[in-house]
C-alpha cells in the first residue's frame, strides 16, 4: 500500500497519530532528553574540536622537537668525528704532564713531554733526526710495496684457481706459522748488515695479512653475483673486474691496513739489531747513552708513522669504496 503524503489535498497538515501521543508530561520528558542529547553532543563536538586542537599544538611541538633535535644530531656527530679522536691522547698527555712536574714518576723513567719535544727539536737543528725518518720511510715503502704486491697477486690466484690452491696454499700456510721475526739471524747470515735483510722482512711481515685476507675476500664473494653476471653474459675476465675484485676489496683493503702495522713492528726489531740509520737506531742509540728522552721521541714516532698510515689507508678506503654505503661519509649521497 502506498505511503500517504504528510500534506492533504487542502494543504492542511496531517497529523502524525504517533507524534502527539501520551500525555503532555511524557512530551515534555521526551523533548528535554532530545535536548539534552544534542547538547552532549555538541559538548562531544567542542571536546572533539578541543582535542583536535590539543593534536594539532601537539604536532607542531613535535614538529619543532624533531627539528631541534635533528639539527643538534647533525651537529653533534660532525663534532664528535672532529675531537673524538682526541679525547684519550689528550687525557694521557695531561696525566703524563702531571705525573712528570709532581714528580710522581723521576725523569729517568719517563722524561717530562718539554723534554722529549726540546731532543725532537735538538735531533732537527742538527738534521739528524731528518735524515732517520727518511730512512725508515724509505725502507717501509720498498718492504710494503713488494709483500704487498706478492700477497695480492698470490692471494688473486689461489682464491680463484682450484689448481693454484692446491699446489700453493698448503706451502704458504707452513711458512706463515714460522715467526718472521725468528729469521733475522739467518738473514744477517746471507745478507750481512746492509739494505736487503731489513726490506726482506719487512715484505715478509706484510705478505701473509694481505694474502689471507685477499683470499678470504675472493671467496667470500657471493655467488648468486657470479652467476647473475654469467646469465648476463660476461666473460672471465669481465667477472673478475667487475663482481669478484669490487666484491673483495673491503676484505683485502682491511688485510692492507692491518700489514701496514706489522711493517713497522717489524721494522723496530730489524733496525734496533742490524743498522746504523732509522728510528729504530735512534731508539737503540739513545738505550746506550741512557737518553730517555730520545727513546720516547722515537716511540712517539713510530706512534704519528702509524697514525699517519691508518689514515692514508682509510682516505683509500673511502675513494675506492665509495660505493659501498659503509665507506660513505654521513651526509653523502
Amino acid at each position: 500500500m502506498p505511503e500517504q503524503p504528510l500534506l492533504t489535498k487542502d494543504r492542511e497538515p496531517r497529523s502524525d497519530p504517533t507524534a502527539e501521543a501520551g500525555p503532555p508530561r511524557a512530551r515534555a520528558i521526551g523533548r528535554l532528553s532530545i535536548g539534552r542529547l544534542a547538547s552532549g553532543r555538541l559538548a562531544n563536538g567542542r571536546l572533539a574540536t578541543g582535542r583536535l586542537a590539543n593534536g594539532r599544538l601537539a604536532t607542531g611541538r613535535l614538529a619543532n622537537g624533531r627539528l631541534a633535535t635533528g639539527w643538534i644530531g647533525r651537529a653533534l656527530p660532525r663534532t664528535g668525528r672532529a675531537l673524538g679522536p682526541w679525547v684519550v691522547p689528550l687525557l694521557v698527555l695531561t696525566v703524563w704532564q702531571t705525573t712528570a712536574k709532581t714528580g710522581a714518576l723521576p725523569p729517568r723513567i719517563l722524561p717530562a713531554p718539554e723534554a722529549v719535544l726540546r731532543a725532537g727539536t735538538d735531533l732537527a737543528a742538527t738534521g739528524e733526526l731528518q735524515h732517520h725518518i727518511l730512512t725508515s720511510l724509505r725502507r717501509i715503502a720498498q718492504g710494503f710495496a713488494l709483500g704487498a704486491a706478492t700477497g695480492l697477486l698470490l692471494g688473486f690466484g689461489v682464491g680463484m684457481s682450484k689448481a693454484a690452491e692446491i699446489l700453493l696454499d698448503r706451502s704458504l700456510q707452513m711458512v706463515r706459522t714460522i715467526p718472521h721475526l725468528a729469521l733475522v739471524p739467518l738473514m744477517i747470515a746471507w745478507f750481512g748488515i746492509g739494505e736487503e735483510p731489513k726490506v726482506l722482512l719487512v715484505a715478509l711481515g706484510t705478505f701473509f695479512p694481505v694474502y689471507l685476507n685477499t683470499v678470504t675476500g675472493i671467496r667470500g664473494v657471493d655467488p648468486k653475483l657470479l652467476q647473475l653476471g654469467r646469465s648476463y653474459g660476461l666473460g672471465r675476465w669481465r667477472l673478475v673486474r667487475d663482481i669478484a675484485i669490487p666484491g673483495a676489496m673491503p676484505t683485502v683493503l682491511a688485510g692492507i691496513r692491518y700489514s701496514l702495522g706489522v711493517a713497522w713492528m717489524t721494522l723496530v726489531v730489524a733496525e734496533t739489531i742490524s743498522a746504523s740509520d732509522g728510528i729504530g737506531y735512534l731508539a737503540q742509540d739513545a738505550r746506550q747513552l741512557l737518553r730517555t728522552d730520545q727513546i720516547v721521541l722515537a716511540i712517539l714516532l713510530y706512534a704519528l708513522a702509524g697514525l699517519f698510515a691508518d689514515l692514508l689507508t682509510r682516505l683509500i678506503e673511502r675513494k675506492v669504496l665509495r660505493w659501498h654505503p659503509n665507506y660513505r661519509r654521513p651526509g653523502s649521497r
